[in-house]
């Protein structure tokens, strides 16, 4: 009878599950959106007289659109996409990352892949993360003026 009972059971794990039981379903950012805020960040940046590079990602912090404005220094393409990385993977504006470091919180910069300086925001969207936008070229508190205009853009 245990036999029984266990094949039983054997063949019922043998069942394969409905792919709605084996998928999520998960919002991201489409070209078409990332665009949108770049062209938002972009307008900011003019208006100031800044030139700066804006970078959005995913949640997973992949590089879906990237721009470096004319004059935008060297570094700020490789800045604003590691703020836009941070900003999503950590699911947190970098500034609170900045200001932890400020404080004495130095363990942050033993953190993969983390840069802890203003200028990157998360995308959030019905309370989950779905992408990070960064900016980099003038100071920290106007790379982050230029990033939240850019999530401005964003009609979810």
């Amino acid at each position: 009878m245990r036999s029984l009972r266990l094949a039983a059971f054997s063949a019922l794990l043998a069942l394969p599950l409905p792919a709605a039981a084996q998928l999520l379903s998960v919002k991201t950012v489409s070209l078409e959106a990332a665009n949108k805020m770049l062209a938002a960040s972009e307008a900011e940046a003019r208006r100031n007289g800044w030139s700066v590079s804006i970078a959005i990602v995913d949640a997973s912090g992949g590089l879906i659109a990237f721009q470096k404005m004319d004059d935008a220094s060297l570094p700020s393409a490789d800045i604003s996409q590691a703020k836009a990385r941070t900003a999503a993977r950590f699911r947190r504006a970098t500034k609170v990352l900045d200001s932890a470091l400020t404080a004495g919180r130095t363990a942050f910069l033993a953190f993969p892949g983390m840069m802890p300086v203003e200028g990157g925001v998360p995308i959030i969207v019905d309370g989950k993360v779905i992408g990070g936008i960064g900016v980099s070229g003038v100071t920290s508190q106007q790379d982050a003026q230029i990033a939240i205009a850019g999530l401005s853009a964003l009609k979810p």
